[in-house]
């Protein structure tokens, strides 16, 4: 569980904003702890004693690299899992645990993408030119938990190289493993905004969640 993250768009760290009765990364450890046989999580080092938790890095990836180190070393698959994605429930984690368990290296639960994506190349002047427009049909976003096979994450983490990857699926795949794609679902929405937490607690009151 990720949760390392200073929250520089949201203007604060919003793993520890409440909603419903329990804060936004209880709910995500909550699903995480149903689904899995032991969850590590990860916070900000200025946070770990209070949090009972695995002090972060200063990247993504340096935080997951924490992490692993806490995960047993008979685990047979892991789940890397955003603690700001509140509503992941048990069913994705079981979808991606199942996928990798099928043979695939990794696997990610994604969406299809609605809007037109394009290309662009570096600003210049304030301008961005347009490269390319792929096919929405060959697009998704990607969303976490994501589950790899354990061997397959240690050996992507032994090296500095991906610093800077913005999910451990890309670096999988720039080793040459194969990850595959499982459905997602837009209630799976990260928080990144205060207009996200808004939105999350929309759901926690119309829903009835607690």
């Amino acid at each position: 569980m990720v949760g390392a993250g200073a929250g520089t768009r949201f203007g604060g760290p919003k793993q520890y904003e409440s909603l419903g009765e329990m804060r936004v990364i209880d709910h995500a450890v909550a699903a995480a702890t149903a689904a899995s046989d032991g969850v590590v999580v990860v916070v900000r080092p200025e946070d770990a004693d209070c949090e009972q938790a695995i002090p972060g890095g200063a990247t993504r990836a340096a935080s997951v690299r924490a992490g692993l180190a806490a995960v047993p070393d008979d685990a047979a698959v892991v789940c890397v899992h955003d603690a700001a994605r509140p509503f992941a429930d048990t069913a994705v984690f079981a979808a991606v645990i199942a996928a990798v368990r099928g043979g695939a290296d990794g696997a990610v639960p994604g969406v299809a993408v609605t809007d037109t994506v394009k290309v662009v190349a570096d600003v210049i002047d304030g301008v961005r030119d347009v490269v390319s427009t792929p096919a929405r049909s060959s697009l998704v976003a990607v969303q976490t938990p994501q589950a790899f096979d354990a061997a397959v994450l240690r050996r992507v983490h032994d090296t500095d190289a991906h610093g800077e990857a913005t999910d451990d699926a890309s670096m999988v795949e720039a080793t040459g493993g194969r990850v595959v794609v499982v459905a997602g679902d837009p209630l799976y929405r990260k928080i990144t905004t205060p207009e996200d937490l808004a939105w999350a607690r929309g759901i926690v009151t119309d829903g009835g969640m607690r």
